[in-house]
C-alpha cells in the first residue's frame, strides 16, 4: 500500500511572543498560512513493525531524529499499530529556513498514515498528537491560514488572505529556533498588531495586511545575522509591499500583489541571495 501527501512550507504574517512560562517554553500567538512551496513524502506500508526513512539532505537526519521518524512512532504508539513504514521525502523546503519544513513533514505523515491504514481519526487528534512533537507541526496538520496560540497547540481557523504573491529569500545560513528563543528578553519584546493582521484577511485588504505583518524574533535574529536584514531592506527597495522575516528565520519574504513586479523582484533577488522562490498562496 501507498500513500502520497504533500507537505506545504508556512510563512508567518504574525509572530507574537506573550511570556515566558514556568516550563521555560513561551506562550506565542500566530498567524501563518501556508504557500505553494512543498516536499513531497510517500508512504509505504511494511510488514515488519519498524520505521524507516529515506531522503536525499546533507543536513536532515534520516534516522529517529527526524521528525517525520518521531510522528511515525508517535502514531504507531498512540494507535496500537503493528505494521511498519517506509516514510521518502523529496525536500524542496529550505531546512533551518523558518518556513516550517521539519514540521510539515511530520504534520503530513500524521495526516498520511491516517489514510494509509484507513483509520478515520478527526483532525483535531492528529493536531494534538503533533503538539506533542512541536509547535508548529499543529497548524502544519491542518494548513491553509489560521492562528496558533498557546505553545502553538490551540489553532483557529482564519480566512484565506486576498490573492497575492510571495518572493522567498534565505541567506546561506541555518538558524537555530530554540537559540534564538533562548535570548528572547521580554522586557524588549517589538509586538505586532496581530488585530489588525486578523482584520486585514476578514477585510481581504492586501495594504493593510502589509502594513501590519510584523514578527517579534525579528529584531533578534536580525541582530545575530546582519544579512538577514540586508536582503529585507533589498526587497524593500525593489518594490515588496509588505516584508518580514518568516518563524525564527533566516528567510525573510515579501508580498506582491502583480506578478509582474514579482517576477521582476524574483529575477533581481536571485542575483543578491542564492536561495530564491517565487510562490503562490495555498493557504
Amino acid at each position: 500500500m501507498t500513500h502520497f501527501e504533500k507537505a506545504p512550507a508556512k510563512i508567518n504574517l504574525s509572530l507574537d511572543v506573550l511570556r515566558k512560562r514556568e516550563d521555560g517554553y513561551h506562550d506565542v500567538e500566530m498567524v501563518m498560512t501556508t504557500v505553494d512551496l512543498a516536499d513531497r513524502i510517500e508512504l509505504n506500508t511494511l510488514e515488519e513493525d519498524r520505521i524507516e526513512v529515506s531522503l536525499w539532505s546533507r543536513y536532515v537526519p534520516n534516522d529517529e531524529r527526524n521528525l517525520a521518524y518521531k510522528a511515525a512512532k508517535a502514531f504507531k504508539q498512540k494507535y496500537n499499530i503493528n505494521k511498519g513504514v517506509h516514510i521518502k521525502i523529496e525536500k524542496v523546503i529550505p531546512v533551518s529556513a523558518g518556513l516550517g519544513g521539519g514540521s510539515t513533514d511530520a504534520a503530513a505523515v500524521l495526516r498520511g498514515l491516517n489514510r494509509l491504514w484507513n483509520m478515520d481519526i478527526p483532525i483535531e487528534q492528529l493536531a494534538e498528537l503533533g503538539s506533542t512533537l512541536g509547535s508548529d507541526i499543529p497548524f502544519c496538520v491542518y494548513g491553509s491560514t489560521g492562528i496558533a496560540k498557546g505553545f502553538g497547540e490551540i489553532i483557529e481557523p482564519l480566512p484565506s488572505p486576498p490573492p497575492f504573491w510571495v518572493v522567498l529569500a534565505k541567506p546561506d545560513i541555518g538558524v537555530s529556533t530554540r537559540t534564538i528563543f533562548q535570548r528572547v528578553k521580554m522586557d524588549e519584546i517589538i509586538h505586532p498588531n496581530t488585530n489588525q493582521v486578523v482584520e486585514a484577511l476578514y477585510e481581504k485588504d492586501f495594504n493593510k495586511l502589509c502594513q501590519n505583518i510584523g514578527n517579534s524574533l525579528e529584531a533578534i535574529t536580525t541582530a545575530l545575522h546582519p544579512e538577514v536584514l540586508r536582503i529585507k531592506e533589498k526587497m524593500l527597495q525593489a518594490g515588496a509591499s509588505g516584508v518580514l522575516m518568516s518563524g525564527s528565520g533566516p528567510t525573510v519574504y515579501g508580498l506582491v500583489e502583480q506578478q509582474s513586479k514579482a517576477q521582476r523582484i524574483y529575477n533581481g533577488m536571485k542575483g543578491f541571495c542564492q536561495e530564491v522562490y517565487l510562490v503562490r498562496l495555498i493557504g
